[in-house]
């Protein structure tokens, strides 16, 4: 790695899968209601910051630069509506900050995916700019700035598995063992706000009590990684999963075809349209299914794994 000058950070900002995502109505602030087991893994943007906070300066100046596949880098937006900005913004108001700081955010989340990289950049970007800033905000302070910027930043400050629940701010620490994940991700995005008013307007059926998943988390520790997988993978579920799939069948299809090539549980991701398989230890998906997956989604797919708390 090149060396960094004087006032600069470089940041990995880990994607993340949710094992399952049950939506519980909306709330009287609009927000939908929500409860979830959120895993980070190793899928990754990397974000350079270049910072500097000085009283004798008497404005805040903030830029962003994105690179990364131009597929994937096309589809952020470099202005106000850019996470990272906002990220920034909203920490530079809380902690009173006048200064500057200089993004360059090397994308390979691909965006509006259900993979969580947009919080994810904002979660890395109140991380490093906490410290270059040295605005000294402990992480209870974070987390409250990053669920004004969006939903899945506080459980993606965390940096392990949490669990997640109100409209995404309340997270505790959540068990879950380590798995390996073969992520299918598409060429088109899903925004958040589709996906929820789908799932207004198919009828708002919210998913079982997930008590059984979280139980089959907790066998990790017991019986290890094999049995626990086992019986986790049939429990996963996202209740935005059918209103995404009868808008995106290609999306059903690719869940279909993990199970049929050895994935032990299958299911889509955050609002989607990405579908995470879990496929045990030291197995691959049977290669035609691989292939055939990569000639449905126009992508080939991912191999990644959990990550542990940090």
């Amino acid at each position: 790695m090149r060396d960094l000058p004087a006032h600069t950070l470089s940041i990995r900002a880990w994607a993340k899968v949710n094992l399952f995502l049950r939506v519980l109505g909306t709330r009287t602030d609009g927000y939908h209601g929500l409860d979830t087991v959120i895993v980070p893994v190793t899928l990754h943007d990397r974000l350079e910051i270049h910072a500097l906070s000085d009283p004798r300066f008497r404005t805040l100046s903030l830029s962003v630069d994105v690179t990364g596949e131009p597929e994937i880098a096309r589809a952020v937006p470099t202005g106000e509506s850019n996470l990272v900005l906002r990220a920034a913004t909203a920490l530079a108001e809380a902690a009173g900050v006048r200064g500057f700081a200089d993004f360059l955010l090397e994308k390979r989340i691909p965006a509006a995916a259900g993979l969580g990289g947009g919080s994810a950049d904002a979660a890395a970007t109140l991380r490093g700019l906490n410290g270059l800033w040295g605005c000294g905000l402990d992480d209870v302070a974070l987390r409250g700035i990053g669920a004004d910027v969006g939903s899945d930043v506080p459980a993606l400050l965390a940096g392990g598995t949490v669990r997640a629940s109100g409209r995404g701010e309340v997270i505790r620490q959540a068990n879950a063992g380590a798995i390996e994940w073969v992520l299918v991700t598409f060429p088109f995005g899903v925004s958040t706000a589709s996906a929820f008013r789908w799932w207004d307007e198919d009828g708002g059926v919210s998913g079982p009590d997930p008590a059984p998943l979280v139980d089959a988390c907790g066998l990790f520790l017991r019986d290890g990684p094999g049995p626990a997988l086992s019986a986790l993978g049939p429990l996963l579920y996202n209740d935005l999963e059918e209103p995404v799939m009868r808008r995106h069948p290609e999306v059903r299809e690719a869940r279909d075809r993990l199970l049929a090539g050895g994935a032990v549980g299958a299911v889509m991701s955050g609002s989607g349209p990405s579908v995470a398989g879990i496929v045990l230890p030291g197995s691959d998906l049977d290669p035609a299914v691989e292939q055939d997956i990569g000639r449905l989604s126009g992508r080939a797919p991912l191999r990644v794994r959990s990550r542990a708390m940090e």
